[in-house]
């Protein structure tokens, strides 16, 4: 087997956001069936698409080491392929997680501006839950064990506490879940924004 078949290959969408990797075999698949195009950054920082019959040509003019060879023609793995009819987003929430709102918050006690280790922070409710506080971006805040003993069940004010920075639900940006283990190429970087995501947050939180 051609080994350079089984190749990473990013998938765009049509509207050029990351949504998926696949192989070199199933990305030449699509382009042979016209599903795909491929997709090649230019020196000044633009971009190139070619259809089939054009990425053929352009592999007999340049010499590239990842290639397959036809019985009439050799032809580029690809390192991008956009795909010609599929359209569908990303999700365009950033879930609500214990995870991301310690990334949100950068392991920073929210009251002390002190960085601590993850398993020594707590997950407090700004207004808390007795007083109608929801658990919400806006409500929950990464909490130190001490100042969150001094806050208790009462609102920072209260507690003689101030927030470093109001809590707001994080920015949406377009990402791919792609496995860390696979070798990403650099032409890859300006469509991908790495994210993991965890359970959702449920009432049950802190």
């Amino acid at each position: 087997m051609n080994i350079a078949l089984n190749q990473h290959v990013l998938v765009l969408n049509r509207l050029w956001q990351a949504v998926n990797v696949c192989t070199a075999r199933r990305a030449l698949t699509l382009l042979f069936q016209g599903q795909a195009h491929v997709v090649v950054s230019a020196e000044d920082g633009s971009f190139r698409t070619f259809n089939f019959d054009q990425w053929r040509d352009f592999s007999q003019d340049a010499s590239h080491e990842e290639s397959v060879h036809a019985i009439s023609f050799r032809i580029r793995v690809p390192r991008i392929i956009l795909l010609a009819i599929y359209d569908r987003l990303p999700k365009k929430e950033v879930k609500f997680t214990r995870h991301n709102i310690f990334e949100r918050d950068k392991n920073t006690c929210q009251y002390c501006g002190k960085h601590f280790e993850r398993k020594d922070l707590n997950l407090d409710h700004v207004i808390p839950r007795d007083r109608g506080g929801p658990t919400t971006w806006e409500n929950i805040v990464c909490s130190c064990i001490e100042c969150n003993t001094q806050k208790a069940n009462r609102t920072p004010q209260e507690a003689g506490l101030h927030l470093i920075r109001k809590p707001k639900r994080p920015k949406w940006r377009p990402f791919v879940q792609i496995n860390i283990s696979l070798h990403k190429h650099d032409s890859w970087k300006h469509f991908i924004d790495l994210a993991y995501w965890n359970v959702e947050l449920g009432e049950d939180v802190g």
